[in-house]
């Protein structure tokens, strides 16, 4: 059985945040232009697109690490949970934030914070997207996770979405 993970709520933007890691949604080219990637690059510097263009273009259903520029956190995680296509296809959703908390052994990170993989251009609702990180997080069998991980949300509807989707896990597993 996996150690248990604390989990925050925190509206608000991630590129403010204090940890070890900040996951952020992307697109299959890295270009960090929409939501809270784009307020990474704007607060962390260019570097940050430029390293993750250079790994890329890469797949839905993946994510790829760089270093974090001028933020706080050391890694910028870039999570491809919908593809160029924009199609809302779950299985991809979650296997892009499974592959994200991944990082969390090889990288060392022990607390990470992680905005709503797949609402960046509306394909999936925060409800949607609230319940896939949730499947990913609490995965059995999954691979080490960080100790602590903060669900940074953009907005009051996110940030409902987030809230009930941690009571409604938490009611089931009483």
């Amino acid at each position: 059985m996996a150690a248990p993970i604390e989990i925050d709520v925190w509206q608000g933007e991630i590129a403010e945040l204090e940890v070890d890691a900040v996951v952020v949604p992307a697109s299959e080219s890295l270009f960090m232009t929409a939501g809270s990637a784009a307020s990474v690059k704007r607060h962390g510097g260019e570097e940050i697109e430029r390293d993750a263009v250079d790994q890329g273009p890469t797949v839905a259903g993946t994510a790829i690490a760089t270093h974090a520029g001028s933020l706080a956190a050391a890694y910028v995680i870039h999570a491809v949970g919908v593809g160029h296509e924009r199609i809302a296809d779950r299985e991809r959703l979650v296997s892009a934030i499974r592959a994200a908390l991944g990082f969390s052994a090889p990288l060392q990170l022990r607390r990470m914070a992680i905005s709503l993989i797949g609402t960046e251009h509306g394909v999936f609702g925060p409800t949607e997207a609230a319940a896939a990180l949730l499947e990913a997080v609490f995965e059995e069998g999954a691979p080490a996770r960080p100790e602590s991980l903060v669900i940074a949300t953009a907005n009051p509807l996110e940030t409902r979405a987030v809230t009930e989707a941690l009571a409604a896990r938490r009611s089931h597993a009483t």
